[in-house]
């Protein structure tokens, strides 16, 4: 048996490929307690579902909260969420979660309500209530998350956009080149397999295999296994000539993917957030170049494309503002 309290406190959670985070959410959006930790996906879906467990209940106990104190738990996880199921379907940055009843695990854990949202969705929803989209009249809205992989949420009409099952929302694996590079999905050419983290990465990797000269190696500590998108971006940052024409790649095709965007859903706003966006005007200028090159007039004269307020944060608070969402009446899909 679960129960939902009508509380000014939810549990939300934030799962990704690298990361997660297990937060305590006021419904105005204060963090009342948080902890971070490595997802450590390739250990296998069993090993992160039980350190996510022992995170929430952790968490739970350190502040003393009682489940009538709770409007919820709310998990805003990486993949294709099937939300009216509870299920994550997929997930091609988490392997191992293949059908697993994520909601119903952590209900009967807990014994509180739990909602599964994907987590690009959960992002659009937390800027849209609070960060970017909440200082203005904006009604249309398209998140984008860069980092590991690469997924988007959508606010039409002041609604969070979630399909017929929750799935809605998928920006990452719209098929930006047809030969590309095969992506985590099983796909070719996907966004996300030539702009995300792990793409950045993979091509800085091959670069160095091929002998281009670079610092890149150096700044990863000699290792060519741990060069990582954060490392090309230091690199690039310094003038590193191969790493700043890695990075020009991936903003390219993230232009070609934005522009599309642009012209499907005309938004006011398009906001880009995750990991990929701390490195700025690196990879955002030379993106929002090639997006204004290929939009149409209208959609483009329209739109602001502008940096999440919340880089680490927006998919926890999303997570939260969908609880109490629930209790309002709930989100419009």
């Amino acid at each position: 048996m679960t129960c939902s309290g009508k509380g000014d406190l939810a549990v939300a959670v934030d799962l990704g490929g690298t990361k997660m985070s297990v937060a305590l959410v006021r419904s105005d959006g204060r963090i009342v307690s948080q902890r971070r930790c490595l997802t450590n996906s390739d250990e296998g879906a069993k090993a992160v579902l039980g350190r996510l467990l022992l995170i929430i209940s952790d968490m739970l106990s350190r502040v003393k909260s009682t489940k009538s104190e709770l409007a919820g738990i709310a998990v805003a996880c990486a993949g294709v969420i099937d939300m009216n199921k509870g299920i994550v379907t997929e997930s091609p940055n988490l392997p191992g979660f293949s059908r697993i009843r994520l909601r119903d695990i952590i209900a009967h854990e807990f014994g509180v309500t739990c909602y599964v949202i994907n987590d690009a969705s959960a992002a659009a929803l937390g800027e849209y209530e609070f960060g970017a989209g909440a200082r203005g009249r904006v009604e249309n809205l398209i998140y984008l998350t860069v980092s590991t992989g690469i997924g988007g949420g959508m606010i039409i009409r002041g609604q969070l956009y979630l399909g017929s099952d929750g799935s809605a929302g998928e920006i990452g694996h719209m098929i930006i080149k047809a030969d590309g590079p095969l992506c985590k999905c099983g796909r070719r050419g996907c966004l996300e397999s030539l702009a995300a983290g792990w793409a950045v990465a993979r091509d800085a990797v091959e670069c160095l295999k091929k002998g281009e000269e670079s610092s890149i190696l150096q700044l990863a500590g000699g290792k060519i296994e741990h060069v990582t998108a954060a490392v090309v971006s230091a690199a690039a940052k310094q003038g590193d000539i191969l790493a700043q024409k890695v990075i020009r790649s991936a903003a390219g095709y993230l232009g070609i993917g934005l522009a599309n965007i642009i012209n499907v859903f005309n938004p006011q706003l398009v906001v880009i957030g995750g990991g990929l966006a701390k490195m700025g005007n690196l990879l955002l200028e030379p993106a929002c170049k090639v997006a204004e090159a290929l939009a149409f007039s209208l959609p483009g004269k329209s739109v602001r494309v502008v940096r999440a307020r919340f880089i680490a944060n927006a998919g926890i608070l999303g997570a939260a503002a969908y609880v109490f969402s629930q209790l309002r009446g709930g989100v419009k899909g």
